[in-house]
Protein backbone atom coordinates (compact mmCIF):
# COMPACT_ATOMS: atom_id res chain seq x y z
CA UNK A 1 0.00 0.00 0.00
CA UNK A 2 1.31 3.47 -0.82
CA UNK A 3 2.28 6.03 1.81
CA UNK A 4 1.42 9.71 2.28
CA UNK A 5 4.82 10.51 0.72
CA UNK A 6 3.83 8.53 -2.40
CA UNK A 7 0.44 10.24 -2.56
CA UNK A 8 2.08 13.67 -2.49
CA UNK A 9 4.71 12.67 -5.09
CA UNK A 10 1.95 11.47 -7.44
CA UNK A 11 0.19 14.86 -7.19
CA UNK A 12 3.49 16.71 -7.77
CA UNK A 13 4.13 14.69 -10.92
CA UNK A 14 0.61 15.32 -12.21
CA UNK A 15 0.44 19.04 -11.31
CA UNK A 16 4.06 20.32 -11.28
CA UNK A 17 3.22 23.93 -12.24
CA UNK A 18 0.04 24.20 -10.20
CA UNK A 19 0.27 26.32 -7.03
CA UNK A 20 0.45 24.12 -3.94
CA UNK A 21 0.42 27.20 -1.69
CA UNK A 22 -0.72 30.75 -2.29
CA UNK A 23 -0.65 33.82 -0.06
CA UNK A 24 -0.53 37.60 -0.30
CA UNK A 25 3.28 37.26 -0.56
CA UNK A 26 3.19 34.91 -3.55
CA UNK A 27 3.07 31.16 -3.87
CA UNK A 28 4.92 27.87 -4.26
CA UNK A 29 4.16 25.35 -6.99
CA UNK A 30 4.08 21.57 -6.56
CA UNK A 31 7.46 21.09 -8.24
CA UNK A 32 9.15 23.46 -5.75
CA UNK A 33 7.36 21.95 -2.73
CA UNK A 34 8.42 18.49 -3.93
CA UNK A 35 12.05 19.56 -4.35
CA UNK A 36 12.27 21.38 -1.00
CA UNK A 37 10.64 18.53 0.93
CA UNK A 38 12.98 16.01 -0.79
CA UNK A 39 15.97 18.08 0.32
CA UNK A 40 14.70 18.29 3.89
CA UNK A 41 14.14 14.51 3.95
CA UNK A 42 17.70 13.95 2.70
CA UNK A 43 19.11 16.39 5.29
CA UNK A 44 17.19 14.67 8.10
CA UNK A 45 18.57 11.30 6.98
CA UNK A 46 22.08 12.75 7.04
CA UNK A 47 21.46 13.87 10.62
CA UNK A 48 20.68 10.29 11.58
CA UNK A 49 16.87 10.34 11.35
CA UNK A 50 15.59 6.88 10.51
CA UNK A 51 12.19 5.39 9.83
CA UNK A 52 9.91 5.66 12.86
CA UNK A 53 11.76 8.53 14.57
CA UNK A 54 9.49 11.27 15.93
CA UNK A 55 10.06 14.89 14.88
CA UNK A 56 8.34 17.82 16.63
CA UNK A 57 6.92 20.50 14.32
CA UNK A 58 6.37 23.86 16.00
CA UNK A 59 5.15 26.36 13.43
CA UNK A 60 2.22 28.55 12.47
CA UNK A 61 0.24 28.17 9.20
CA UNK A 62 2.67 28.99 6.38
CA UNK A 63 4.73 27.38 3.61
CA UNK A 64 7.39 26.31 6.16
CA UNK A 65 4.84 24.12 7.97
CA UNK A 66 3.83 22.31 4.77
CA UNK A 67 7.40 21.76 3.52
CA UNK A 68 8.47 20.47 6.94
CA UNK A 69 5.45 18.16 7.29
CA UNK A 70 5.95 16.57 3.85
CA UNK A 71 9.73 16.39 4.33
CA UNK A 72 9.39 14.58 7.67
CA UNK A 73 7.06 12.03 6.03
CA UNK A 74 9.48 11.51 3.12
CA UNK A 75 12.24 10.77 5.65
CA UNK A 76 10.06 7.95 7.00
CA UNK A 77 9.69 9.78 10.31
CA UNK A 78 6.58 10.62 12.32
CA UNK A 79 5.30 14.21 12.59
CA UNK A 80 4.45 15.44 16.10
CA UNK A 81 2.69 18.81 15.55
CA UNK A 82 2.76 21.18 18.53
CA UNK A 83 -0.21 23.28 19.63
CA UNK A 84 1.04 26.88 19.58
CA UNK A 85 -1.00 27.90 22.64
CA UNK A 86 0.56 25.42 25.04
CA UNK A 87 2.87 26.59 27.80
CA UNK A 88 6.55 25.47 27.96
CA UNK A 89 5.88 22.62 30.41
CA UNK A 90 3.05 21.24 28.22
CA UNK A 91 5.15 21.37 25.04
CA UNK A 92 8.08 19.72 26.84
CA UNK A 93 5.74 16.98 28.12
CA UNK A 94 4.54 16.18 24.57
CA UNK A 95 8.04 16.08 23.04
CA UNK A 96 9.29 14.01 25.97
CA UNK A 97 6.31 11.63 25.85
CA UNK A 98 6.80 11.15 22.09
CA UNK A 99 10.57 10.69 22.53
CA UNK A 100 11.13 13.26 19.78
CA UNK A 101 14.59 13.06 18.20
CA UNK A 102 14.45 16.55 16.66
CA UNK A 103 12.43 19.76 16.71
CA UNK A 104 11.73 21.87 13.61
CA UNK A 105 10.50 25.28 14.68
CA UNK A 106 9.76 28.75 13.35
CA UNK A 107 11.99 31.60 14.53
CA UNK A 108 8.94 33.17 16.20
CA UNK A 109 9.28 30.39 18.81
CA UNK A 110 13.07 30.61 19.19
CA UNK A 111 12.89 31.45 22.91
CA UNK A 112 10.68 28.45 23.61
CA UNK A 113 12.99 26.26 21.50
CA UNK A 114 15.95 27.11 23.76
CA UNK A 115 13.92 26.03 26.81
CA UNK A 116 12.91 22.79 25.04
CA UNK A 117 16.48 21.96 24.01
CA UNK A 118 17.48 22.24 27.66
CA UNK A 119 14.57 20.26 29.08
CA UNK A 120 13.77 17.45 26.61
CA UNK A 121 16.48 14.79 26.83
CA UNK A 122 15.52 12.90 23.68
CA UNK A 123 16.13 15.94 21.39
CA UNK A 124 19.36 15.40 19.45
CA UNK A 125 19.13 18.52 17.29
CA UNK A 126 16.78 21.30 16.21
CA UNK A 127 16.20 23.20 12.97
CA UNK A 128 15.14 26.84 13.01
CA UNK A 129 13.35 28.46 10.10
CA UNK A 130 12.27 31.95 9.14
CA UNK A 131 14.88 34.11 10.90
CA UNK A 132 17.61 34.12 13.54
CA UNK A 133 17.71 30.74 15.26
CA UNK A 134 20.77 30.67 17.47
CA UNK A 135 21.83 27.23 18.67
CA UNK A 136 19.91 25.42 15.94
CA UNK A 137 20.69 24.21 12.46
CA UNK A 138 19.58 26.71 9.83
CA UNK A 139 16.65 25.72 7.64
CA UNK A 140 18.29 27.34 4.60
CA UNK A 141 21.41 25.19 5.08
CA UNK A 142 19.32 22.03 5.37
CA UNK A 143 17.71 22.78 2.01
CA UNK A 144 20.97 23.54 0.16
CA UNK A 145 22.04 19.97 -0.49
CA UNK A 146 21.18 18.00 -3.60
CA UNK A 147 21.30 14.49 -2.11
CA UNK A 148 18.20 12.46 -3.05
CA UNK A 149 15.50 11.78 -0.49
CA UNK A 150 15.97 8.40 1.23
CA UNK A 151 14.20 5.41 -0.26
CA UNK A 152 11.83 4.24 2.45
CA UNK A 153 9.94 0.95 2.43
CA UNK A 154 6.63 1.87 4.03
CA UNK A 155 4.15 -0.45 5.70
CA UNK A 156 1.18 1.91 5.43
CA UNK A 157 -1.02 -0.05 7.84
CA UNK A 158 1.62 -0.11 10.60
CA UNK A 159 3.89 2.92 10.09
CA UNK A 160 2.81 5.99 12.06
CA UNK A 161 2.63 9.18 9.98
CA UNK A 162 1.58 11.53 12.79
CA UNK A 163 1.05 11.49 16.54
CA UNK A 164 -1.59 14.07 17.39
CA UNK A 165 -1.95 14.91 21.05
CA UNK A 166 -5.53 15.33 22.20
CA UNK A 167 -6.23 18.39 24.33
CA UNK A 168 -6.58 16.29 27.47
CA UNK A 169 -9.67 17.66 29.24
CA UNK A 170 -8.64 15.56 32.22
CA UNK A 171 -5.10 14.55 33.03
CA UNK A 172 -2.21 14.59 30.55
CA UNK A 173 -2.82 14.71 26.79
CA UNK A 174 -2.71 11.39 24.91
CA UNK A 175 -1.01 10.93 21.55
CA UNK A 176 -3.31 9.44 18.89
CA UNK A 177 -1.21 7.35 16.48
CA UNK A 178 -2.41 7.91 12.92
CA UNK A 179 -0.87 5.60 10.34
CA UNK A 180 -0.27 6.34 6.67
CA UNK A 181 -3.23 4.05 5.88
CA UNK A 182 -5.49 5.91 8.36
CA UNK A 183 -4.79 9.29 6.76
CA UNK A 184 -4.86 8.01 3.17
CA UNK A 185 -8.30 6.49 3.81
CA UNK A 186 -9.60 9.68 5.42
CA UNK A 187 -8.25 12.07 2.78
CA UNK A 188 -9.71 9.93 -0.01
CA UNK A 189 -13.12 9.82 1.73
CA UNK A 190 -13.06 13.60 2.36
CA UNK A 191 -12.27 14.33 -1.30
CA UNK A 192 -15.19 12.14 -2.38
CA UNK A 193 -17.71 13.43 0.18
CA UNK A 194 -16.84 17.11 -0.36
CA UNK A 195 -16.39 16.78 -4.14
CA UNK A 196 -13.03 18.53 -4.30
CA UNK A 197 -12.17 19.48 -7.89
CA UNK A 198 -8.70 18.04 -8.59
CA UNK A 199 -6.26 20.69 -9.74
CA UNK A 200 -8.86 23.46 -9.34
CA UNK A 201 -10.00 24.26 -5.80
CA UNK A 202 -8.23 26.64 -3.40
CA UNK A 203 -8.83 25.99 0.30
CA UNK A 204 -8.42 28.81 2.82
CA UNK A 205 -6.79 27.29 5.93
CA UNK A 206 -6.90 29.61 8.92
CA UNK A 207 -7.60 26.79 11.38
CA UNK A 208 -4.20 25.80 12.80
CA UNK A 209 -2.57 23.05 10.77
CA UNK A 210 -1.26 21.37 13.94
CA UNK A 211 -4.91 20.39 14.48
CA UNK A 212 -6.41 17.24 12.91
CA UNK A 213 -9.25 18.99 11.00
CA UNK A 214 -6.99 21.51 9.24
CA UNK A 215 -4.17 18.98 8.68
CA UNK A 216 -6.38 16.37 7.03
CA UNK A 217 -9.02 18.43 5.22
CA UNK A 218 -7.11 21.67 4.66
CA UNK A 219 -3.61 20.35 3.94
CA UNK A 220 -3.37 16.64 3.04
CA UNK A 221 -6.70 16.20 1.21
CA UNK A 222 -5.96 19.41 -0.70
CA UNK A 223 -2.39 18.47 -1.67
CA UNK A 224 -3.19 14.91 -2.72
CA UNK A 225 -5.63 16.08 -5.40
CA UNK A 226 -3.51 18.91 -6.79
CA UNK A 227 -5.51 21.73 -5.22
CA UNK A 228 -4.11 24.87 -3.59
CA UNK A 229 -3.75 25.75 0.10
CA UNK A 230 -4.15 29.40 1.11
CA UNK A 231 -2.65 29.35 4.64
CA UNK A 232 -3.45 32.17 7.04
CA UNK A 233 -1.66 32.76 10.36
CA UNK A 234 -4.53 34.23 12.39
CA UNK A 235 -8.29 34.59 12.28
CA UNK A 236 -9.56 38.14 11.86
CA UNK A 237 -12.85 38.48 9.96
CA UNK A 238 -11.69 41.32 7.66
CA UNK A 239 -8.35 39.61 6.98
CA UNK A 240 -10.11 36.33 6.17
CA UNK A 241 -12.51 38.09 3.79
CA UNK A 242 -9.66 39.94 2.01
CA UNK A 243 -7.59 36.75 1.71
CA UNK A 244 -10.53 34.82 0.24
CA UNK A 245 -10.91 37.60 -2.34
CA UNK A 246 -7.17 37.90 -3.11
CA UNK A 247 -6.53 34.16 -3.45
CA UNK A 248 -9.90 33.41 -5.11
CA UNK A 249 -10.41 30.71 -2.48
CA UNK A 250 -13.25 28.31 -3.25
CA UNK A 251 -13.54 26.46 0.09
CA UNK A 252 -13.43 27.85 3.63
CA UNK A 253 -12.93 25.62 6.68
CA UNK A 254 -14.07 26.98 10.04
CA UNK A 255 -15.30 26.23 13.52
CA UNK A 256 -18.60 27.67 14.83
CA UNK A 257 -17.05 30.71 16.53
CA UNK A 258 -15.50 31.78 13.20
CA UNK A 259 -18.85 31.77 11.41
CA UNK A 260 -20.31 33.76 14.32
CA UNK A 261 -17.59 36.42 13.92
CA UNK A 262 -17.85 36.53 10.10
CA UNK A 263 -21.49 37.56 10.57
CA UNK A 264 -20.12 40.83 11.98
CA UNK A 265 -18.33 41.81 8.75
CA UNK A 266 -19.14 45.24 7.39
CA UNK A 267 -21.79 45.11 4.63
CA UNK A 268 -19.20 46.14 1.99
CA UNK A 269 -17.03 43.11 2.90
CA UNK A 270 -19.77 40.54 2.20
CA UNK A 271 -18.95 40.52 -1.53
CA UNK A 272 -15.34 39.53 -0.76
CA UNK A 273 -16.54 35.95 -0.13
CA UNK A 274 -18.01 35.70 -3.62
CA UNK A 275 -15.43 33.18 -4.93
CA UNK A 276 -16.37 30.54 -2.32
CA UNK A 277 -18.18 27.43 -3.54
CA UNK A 278 -19.01 26.33 0.01
CA UNK A 279 -17.85 26.28 3.64
CA UNK A 280 -17.22 23.39 6.02
CA UNK A 281 -17.78 23.56 9.79
CA UNK A 282 -16.39 21.13 12.34
CA UNK A 283 -14.74 20.92 15.73
CA UNK A 284 -17.92 21.65 17.72
CA UNK A 285 -21.66 21.81 17.18
CA UNK A 286 -22.69 24.69 14.91
CA UNK A 287 -25.78 26.43 16.30
CA UNK A 288 -28.60 26.24 13.73
CA UNK A 289 -29.27 29.96 14.21
CA UNK A 290 -25.67 30.81 13.18
CA UNK A 291 -25.80 28.50 10.16
CA UNK A 292 -29.06 29.98 8.90
CA UNK A 293 -27.93 33.59 9.39
CA UNK A 294 -24.62 32.93 7.62
CA UNK A 295 -26.22 31.22 4.63
CA UNK A 296 -28.81 34.02 4.35
CA UNK A 297 -26.17 36.78 4.49
CA UNK A 298 -23.48 35.29 2.24
CA UNK A 299 -25.48 32.92 0.06
CA UNK A 300 -22.95 30.13 0.73
CA UNK A 301 -23.81 26.67 2.05
CA UNK A 302 -22.10 25.45 5.21
CA UNK A 303 -21.63 21.69 5.29
CA UNK A 304 -21.40 20.67 8.93
CA UNK A 305 -19.40 17.57 9.78
CA UNK A 306 -17.62 15.99 12.69
CA UNK A 307 -15.03 13.53 13.87
CA UNK A 308 -12.50 13.12 16.70
CA UNK A 309 -8.71 13.31 16.30
CA UNK A 310 -8.58 9.52 16.79
CA UNK A 311 -10.53 9.05 13.53
CA UNK A 312 -8.06 11.04 11.40
CA UNK A 313 -10.48 12.96 12.12
CA UNK A 314 -13.48 13.09 9.75
CA UNK A 315 -16.27 10.57 10.30
CA UNK A 316 -19.34 12.30 8.85
CA UNK A 317 -20.52 15.39 6.98
CA UNK A 318 -23.66 16.77 5.39
CA UNK A 319 -23.10 15.62 1.80
CA UNK A 320 -22.07 18.12 -0.86
CA UNK A 321 -24.85 18.02 -3.44
CA UNK A 322 -27.08 15.86 -1.24
CA UNK A 323 -29.76 16.92 1.20
CA UNK A 324 -28.34 18.84 4.18
CA UNK A 325 -30.02 18.79 7.57
CA UNK A 326 -29.22 21.80 9.79
CA UNK A 327 -28.47 20.73 13.34
CA UNK A 328 -26.98 17.40 12.22
CA UNK A 329 -23.40 16.43 11.39
CA UNK A 330 -24.59 14.55 8.33
CA UNK A 331 -23.96 11.05 7.01
CA UNK A 332 -20.91 8.82 7.52
CA UNK A 333 -18.32 9.56 4.82
CA UNK A 334 -17.45 6.74 2.37
CA UNK A 335 -15.72 3.81 4.05
CA UNK A 336 -16.71 4.83 7.59
CA UNK A 337 -19.33 3.06 9.72
CA UNK A 338 -21.10 4.83 12.58
CA UNK A 339 -23.73 3.74 15.06
CA UNK A 340 -25.34 4.79 18.32
CA UNK A 341 -24.63 2.33 21.14
CA UNK A 342 -25.70 1.93 24.75
CA UNK A 343 -23.60 1.38 27.89
CA UNK A 344 -23.00 -2.29 27.02
CA UNK A 345 -22.23 -4.01 23.71
CA UNK A 346 -22.28 -2.53 20.23
CA UNK A 347 -25.82 -3.27 19.09
CA UNK A 348 -27.22 -0.08 17.49
CA UNK A 349 -29.96 1.72 19.43
CA UNK A 350 -33.27 2.57 17.76
CA UNK A 351 -33.62 5.65 15.56
CA UNK A 352 -33.85 8.80 17.70
CA UNK A 353 -32.53 7.17 20.88
CA UNK A 354 -29.63 8.96 22.60
CA UNK A 355 -26.44 6.93 23.05
CA UNK A 356 -22.70 7.09 22.45
CA UNK A 357 -21.42 7.49 18.89
CA UNK A 358 -19.18 4.56 17.90
CA UNK A 359 -17.04 4.47 14.74
CA UNK A 360 -15.38 1.71 12.73
CA UNK A 361 -13.27 2.04 9.59
CA UNK A 362 -9.78 2.28 8.06
CA UNK A 363 -9.49 5.87 9.35
CA UNK A 364 -9.57 4.86 13.04
CA UNK A 365 -6.23 5.28 14.84
CA UNK A 366 -3.80 2.50 15.64
CA UNK A 367 -4.08 3.47 19.32
CA UNK A 368 -2.66 5.89 21.87
CA UNK A 369 1.13 6.24 21.96
CA UNK A 370 2.54 4.17 24.86
CA UNK A 371 -0.95 3.94 26.45
CA UNK A 372 -2.15 0.32 25.97
CA UNK A 373 -4.72 0.58 28.80
CA UNK A 374 -6.24 3.80 27.40
CA UNK A 375 -6.29 2.20 23.94
CA UNK A 376 -8.18 -0.85 25.19
CA UNK A 377 -10.66 1.37 27.04
CA UNK A 378 -11.36 3.41 23.90
CA UNK A 379 -12.53 0.40 21.89
CA UNK A 380 -15.43 -2.00 22.30
CA UNK A 381 -15.58 -5.07 20.04
CA UNK A 382 -13.61 -3.29 17.31
CA UNK A 383 -15.61 -0.04 17.51
CA UNK A 384 -14.01 3.22 18.67
CA UNK A 385 -16.08 4.96 21.35
CA UNK A 386 -15.98 8.70 20.61
CA UNK A 387 -17.28 10.00 23.94
CA UNK A 388 -19.98 11.94 22.04
CA UNK A 389 -23.65 11.42 22.82
CA UNK A 390 -25.84 11.52 19.76
CA UNK A 391 -28.76 10.21 17.76
CA UNK A 392 -29.27 8.75 14.30
CA UNK A 393 -32.45 9.65 12.41
CA UNK A 394 -34.50 7.53 10.00
CA UNK A 395 -32.41 8.78 7.05
CA UNK A 396 -29.07 7.86 8.65
CA UNK A 397 -28.09 11.43 9.59
CA UNK A 398 -26.27 11.77 12.90
CA UNK A 399 -26.71 14.54 15.45
CA UNK A 400 -24.43 15.26 18.38
CA UNK A 401 -26.38 15.94 21.53
CA UNK A 402 -23.30 16.60 23.67
CA UNK A 403 -20.01 15.23 24.95
CA UNK A 404 -20.72 12.34 27.31
CA UNK A 405 -18.71 14.09 30.05
CA UNK A 406 -20.73 17.32 29.56
CA UNK A 407 -24.09 15.70 30.32
CA UNK A 408 -25.81 17.40 33.30
CA UNK A 409 -28.07 15.31 35.55
CA UNK A 410 -30.67 17.46 37.33
CA UNK A 411 -32.89 15.61 39.82
CA UNK A 412 -32.08 12.37 37.95
CA UNK A 413 -33.07 13.85 34.56
CA UNK A 414 -30.62 14.16 31.66
CA UNK A 415 -30.03 17.77 30.60
CA UNK A 416 -28.04 18.31 27.41
CA UNK A 417 -26.09 21.60 27.36
CA UNK A 418 -26.44 21.84 23.60
CA UNK A 419 -30.25 22.07 23.85
CA UNK A 420 -29.89 25.08 26.19
CA UNK A 421 -27.15 26.62 24.02
CA UNK A 422 -29.33 26.44 20.89
CA UNK A 423 -32.02 28.42 22.75
CA UNK A 424 -29.48 31.00 23.98
CA UNK A 425 -28.13 31.52 20.45
CA UNK A 426 -31.64 32.44 19.31
CA UNK A 427 -31.73 35.31 21.82
CA UNK A 428 -30.92 38.33 19.60
CA UNK A 429 -28.38 40.00 21.93
CA UNK A 430 -26.22 36.90 22.48
CA UNK A 431 -23.08 36.37 20.39
CA UNK A 432 -21.79 33.17 21.97
CA UNK A 433 -23.00 30.80 24.65
CA UNK A 434 -21.77 27.79 26.60
CA UNK A 435 -23.47 25.77 29.32
CA UNK A 436 -21.78 23.60 31.96
CA UNK A 437 -22.98 21.67 34.99
CA UNK A 438 -22.27 22.58 38.60
CA UNK A 439 -22.69 20.26 41.62
CA UNK A 440 -25.69 21.08 43.80
CA UNK A 441 -26.67 19.64 47.20
CA UNK A 442 -30.38 19.49 46.48
CA UNK A 443 -30.60 18.80 42.72
CA UNK A 444 -27.39 16.81 42.12
CA UNK A 445 -26.31 19.23 39.40
CA UNK A 446 -27.59 22.49 37.93
CA UNK A 447 -26.96 24.11 34.52
CA UNK A 448 -24.84 27.29 34.47
CA UNK A 449 -24.69 29.52 31.36
CA UNK A 450 -21.83 31.73 30.19
CA UNK A 451 -22.57 34.17 27.37
CA UNK A 452 -20.94 37.02 25.48
CA UNK A 453 -23.09 39.77 23.95
CA UNK A 454 -23.10 41.59 20.63
CA UNK A 455 -22.96 44.92 22.48
CA UNK A 456 -22.34 45.97 26.09
CA UNK A 457 -25.92 47.17 26.56
CA UNK A 458 -27.46 44.20 24.73
CA UNK A 459 -29.30 42.47 27.56
CA UNK A 460 -29.29 41.75 31.27
CA UNK A 461 -29.13 38.45 33.12
CA UNK A 462 -32.84 38.87 33.97
CA UNK A 463 -33.76 39.31 30.24
CA UNK A 464 -31.89 36.14 29.30
CA UNK A 465 -33.43 34.14 32.14
CA UNK A 466 -36.94 35.30 31.18
CA UNK A 467 -36.28 34.16 27.58
CA UNK A 468 -35.08 30.76 28.84
CA UNK A 469 -38.25 30.35 30.90
CA UNK A 470 -40.29 30.72 27.72
CA UNK A 471 -38.30 28.19 25.71
CA UNK A 472 -36.91 25.58 28.12
CA UNK A 473 -38.19 23.05 30.63
CA UNK A 474 -37.90 24.04 34.29
CA UNK A 475 -35.00 21.63 34.90
CA UNK A 476 -33.15 23.07 31.86
CA UNK A 477 -33.24 26.76 32.82
CA UNK A 478 -29.72 27.94 33.78
CA UNK A 479 -29.66 28.65 37.53
CA UNK A 480 -26.84 31.17 37.03
CA UNK A 481 -26.00 33.27 33.99
CA UNK A 482 -22.62 34.95 33.65
CA UNK A 483 -22.07 37.64 31.01
CA UNK A 484 -18.41 37.74 29.87
CA UNK A 485 -16.68 39.95 27.31
CA UNK A 486 -15.26 36.85 25.59
CA UNK A 487 -15.60 33.12 26.21
CA UNK A 488 -12.28 31.25 26.59
CA UNK A 489 -11.27 29.30 23.46
CA UNK A 490 -8.73 26.78 22.22
CA UNK A 491 -6.29 27.58 19.41
CA UNK A 492 -8.89 26.28 16.96
CA UNK A 493 -11.59 28.61 18.27
CA UNK A 494 -13.49 25.94 20.21
CA UNK A 495 -15.08 27.20 23.45
CA UNK A 496 -13.14 25.84 26.45
CA UNK A 497 -15.75 24.49 28.82
CA UNK A 498 -13.14 23.21 31.25
CA UNK A 499 -11.98 26.82 31.80
CA UNK A 500 -15.58 27.84 32.51
CA UNK A 501 -15.89 24.98 35.02
CA UNK A 502 -12.69 26.21 36.70
CA UNK A 503 -14.16 29.71 36.90
CA UNK A 504 -17.24 28.26 38.60
CA UNK A 505 -15.06 26.37 41.07
CA UNK A 506 -13.20 29.57 41.96
CA UNK A 507 -16.49 31.39 42.51
CA UNK A 508 -17.75 28.60 44.80
CA UNK A 509 -14.47 28.64 46.74
CA UNK A 510 -13.52 25.12 45.63
CA UNK A 511 -10.34 26.46 43.99
CA UNK A 512 -8.18 29.51 44.09
CA UNK A 513 -7.39 31.31 40.85
CA UNK A 514 -3.79 30.10 41.07
CA UNK A 515 -4.81 26.42 41.14
CA UNK A 516 -4.43 24.35 38.02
Amino acid sequence: MKSLAHAFKAAAVQYPGRLALVSADGGMDYQTLDLQSDRLAAALAQEGVVKGDRIGLYCMNCAFFVVAYVGILKAGATVVPINLLLNPAEVAYILDDAGAKALIYHAAFAEMAVHLRNSVVSLKFSIGMGGETEGAKRWEDMLKGDAPAPKIEFDAAEDIAAILYTSGTTGKPKGAMLTHANLLANTSSVQEAMQFRPGEDTVLVVLPMFHAFAATVGMLSTLFCGCTIAPLVRFEPELVARTIHETRATIFLGVPSMFTLLLRLKPESVALLESLRFCVSGGAALPVEVLQRFEALFGKTIYEGDGPTECSPVTCVNPNGGPTKPGTVGLPIPGVEMRIVGEVGVEPLLSGQVGEIAVRGPNVMKGYWNRPDDTREAFRDGWFLTGDLGTEDEDGYFSIVDRKKDLIIVNGMNVYPRVIEEVLYRFPAIREAAVVGEPHDLHGEIPIAYVSLLSSDGASEADIRAYCREHLGRHEIPRKIFILEELPKTATGKILKRELRKQGEVERGVKNLGDS
